[in-house]
């Protein structure tokens, strides 16, 4: 028996013995009642060292501030974010299209969220109205992130099913960063280096 044979037998072998899950079978988990799952998001988006902002009040005035914390005044937003998102004092460039290179030349993004997961810490963007296109959350070097409380939820799964029917999407667990082989961190290669969530 020749190696290629050995390692398909195997294949064969564990494929049979391998559990049928029904098609009903529930899938959503909990992270049960006793965790604070907002709190718990907050502590890994930290903990990535993504800008955590906790907006009370008016809304707008705490995504400017954020942006003028980071030097920022021009952001590309979808032209479906709600007005009441927008914040005063840094230009808004609607994006109608534009270029890799015309989003490089624009400092941030503006985008709300479709979901978060709280245990890994993951925002997901399903890119429908207020979100963008995809280009728009991982071409500029800062992304703010609009983030509702009750969009938090505990788990994957619990994610997945919120989302509902496969769609293309984008998950961002913090800023983009890598490591060589020395385990030297770099931010932004593939990526906003910067990560800002504003907490609605």
């Amino acid at each position: 028996m020749s190696t290629r044979d050995d390692i398909l037998r195997r294949i064969r072998a564990a494929l049979q013995v391998a559990p049928v899950v029904p098609d009903d079978a529930p899938i959503i988990r909990s992270l049960g009642s006793d965790i604070d799952i907002v709190a718990m998001m907050v502590d890994r988006l930290e903990d990535y060292r993504a800008i955590v902002v906790r907006a009370e009040g008016d809304i707008s005035r705490a995504i400017g501030h954020a942006m003028h914390e980071q030097g920022i005044a021009r952001a590309v937003v979808d032209p479906l974010l709600d007005r009441m998102l927008r914040p005063e004092g840094v230009e808004l460039v609607e994006d109608s299209g534009l270029s890799a290179r015309e989003l490089d030349g624009i400092p941030a993004a503006i985008t709300t969220a479709a979901v978060a997961i709280a245990e890994t810490g993951t925002i997901v963007l399903t890119h429908e109205a207020g979100q963008g296109r995809r280009a728009i959350s991982l071409v500029p070097d800062v992304h703010l992130c609009l983030l509702r409380r009750e969009q938090i939820v505990g788990t994957v799964p619990e994610a997945m099913a919120a989302i509902g029917t496969p769609r293309i999407s984008t998950w961002i667990s913090g800023p983009s960063a890598t490591s060589d082989i020395e385990l030297s961190r770099v931010e932004g290669v593939h990526g906003p280096r910067t990560l800002i969530v504003v907490l609605i």
